[in-house]
């Protein structure tokens, strides 16, 4: 193998958010393996063809997963894409899984990948920052896409986006949607879509606005915020008409897609 090529892992889960990190790698002035381990039912097929190894495994098999990173000389990897949240509940945990849940006291995302990341380190795996390769995805500062946020609009960002880091702040969830300073939807396991729609058919197809934060202390291998094109088409389904996020904090996927779909849909997307 030629020394001067370096190999990173990927453990992919569904959306674009694989998809965009392995462009990412492939235009740095480095050259890269892409070792990717990737989950029946969740991560897209065509990302195979994308990547120099691929292992396809469950979700809860550690053992695989690893094994598959070892074989491969990978001493750094990153976590991206999702999890569908109800499949959580239907692992196939393999003994070091089950060793590795057995010790947890608490058992949520960041207690569980945190220790997804120890048991990464015990065979010589780093878990990077989830943001590796991607800062040019951040969300700026003011209006990102779509029109200008209204006056009102921006009141409900104020509003919508302190309740936000509240609710992440206990764990709960790290999106609320919000309509004239009433709480309407407050994110929990179910994840951001389903408390779109939710907020949305409280809110009757009215001025709603979705707010995305990142959680304090934010632990930037796993579990940072995201809103993509599919955050837009659901937004607009709901009828909800601004999304704000945290800037500097919340990765945008697929940008120019997420443009022409706020402007379409006259859906205010702005960085606070």
């Amino acid at each position: 193998m030629n020394d001067s090529i370096k190999t990173i892992g990927v453990i992919a889960g569904k959306g674009a958010y694989p998809e965009t990190f392995i462009a990412a790698v492939r235009r740095q002035p480095e050259s890269y393996r892409i070792v990717l381990v990737a989950f029946k039912g969740e991560t897209d097929p065509a990302l195979e063809e994308k990547v120099d190894a691929c292992t396809w495994t469950k979700v809860g098999q550690l053992s695989k997963l690893f094994s598959a990173f070892t074989k491969e000389n990978v001493t750094e990897a990153v976590m991206v894409g999702q999890i569908t949240p109800s499949h959580l509940f239907n692992l196939q945990l393999d003994i070091r899984a089950m060793a590795m849940l057995g010790r947890l006291k608490e058992k949520n995302a960041e207690s569980i990948f945190g220790a997804v990341a120890d048991e990464a380190a015990k065979d010589g795996i780093t878990i990077l920052s989830a943001l590796t390769f991607l800062e040019d995805n951040l969300a700026p500062l003011g209006q990102i896409a779509g029109p200008k946020p209204t006056a009102a609009q921006e009141q409900d960002g104020e509003y919508g986006f302190n309740l936000a880091k509240e609710t992440s702040r206990l764990d709960i969830g790290q999106s609320v949607v919000v309509r004239d300073g009433t709480v309407l939807a407050v994110e929990a396991f179910e994840g951001t879509n389903k408390c779109i729609r939710r907020g949305g058919e409280l809110g009757k197809n009215k001025q709603c606005l979705l707010a995305k934060v990142s959680k304090p202390n934010q632990d930037l291998r796993f579990d940072v915020p995201v809103i993509g094109p599919d955050t837009i088409r659901n937004c607009a389904e709901a009828g909800i008409k601004a999304v704000v996020v945290e800037a500097q904090k919340t990765l945008i996927l697929e940008a120019d897609l997420l443009e022409k779909l706020a402007q379409k849909h006259k859906i205010a997307v702005f960085g606070k």
